[in-house]
């Protein structure tokens, strides 16, 4: 249901994210990877994506790639005014260290 949703609105971000989000439910790790880096560089101010694909990416045991999804997140979200999801991403990334 959800990739049928995605192809029928390729360009809204939200149902890409949910099928990121139902795959990492899965435990199809790689495959939700893959959605959600395609997030980020498709749709690179939907801020929901970062923390989400960055603790995807700390759990997997890619410290250094979550690092680089945060840093990259915290701009956005700082650019964008959002202090609560800057707040968010940035407690995440002090987590790694």
């Amino acid at each position: 249901m959800l990739r049928n949703m995605v192809a029928a609105r390729a360009t809204d971000p939200f149902p890409r994210y949910g099928l990121a989000m139902e795959l990492r439910k899965r435990g199809e790790y790689e495959e939700a990877h893959q959605v959600f880096a395609a997030l980020l560089e498709d749709h690179a101010s939907y801020l929901p994506t970062y923390l989400m694909a960055g603790n995807l990416m700390a759990e997997r045991g890619d410290p250094s790639g979550a690092r680089e999804v945060y840093d990259r997140g915290i701009v956005v979200a700082r650019d964008a005014g959002d202090g609560h999801t800057q707040s968010e991403l940035e407690a995440a990334r002090a987590e790694l260290d």
